[in-house]
């Protein structure tokens, strides 16, 4: 499907949203984790990064990319993405707060901004590129725009 300008603008505007959420889900699942259990930092982090990959790619599939895409294979390729972005922020992470003692807050916050941008191009170009806009949502409002 074609889209426009505004279109596009309101798809980033989601995702935006969407991961915002998701970033508070990292963060009430983090603290849990370590706040409830015994748990070193590293699977506190990985499942509340987990929990919070499975929420967002959830609700973009659906309402962002509104796409109709084989679920095991997108989810593959959300996995990959994962695979190259969380040793690589964790590690340069690390060396920023820990090496050159960047304050660990602001660490996160440039991470979850890095994230932000390179998973929506990501999503964008790689994960939904044919199947963008071929769900029942996206049916029913280029249904209601007919009419």
């Amino acid at each position: 499907m074609q889209t426009n300008k505004r279109q596009e603008m309101l798809r980033a505007l989601k995702f935006t949203v969407f991961s915002a959420s998701a970033g508070v889900i990292e963060a009430v699942a983090f603290a849990l984790f370590h706040e409830l259990t015994p748990w070193p930092y590293w699977p506190c982090y990985l499942l509340a990064l987990t929990a919070s990959v499975v929420w967002n790619f959830t609700l973009n599939r659906r309402y962002t990319f509104r796409s109709t895409a084989n679920v095991p294979r997108a989810m593959l390729l959300v996995a990959a993405f994962y695979c190259v972005f969380t040793p690589t922020t964790t590690i340069l992470g690390n060396y920023l707060a820990e090496t050159l003692g960047w304050n660990d807050y602001l660490v996160t916050a440039l991470n979850m901004a890095c994230n932000l941008v390179t998973e929506y191009f990501y999503d964008t170009y790689v994960v939904f590129r044919n199947s963008i806009d071929t769900n029942a949502v996206a049916q029913k409002a280029a249904e209601r725009k007919t009419v």
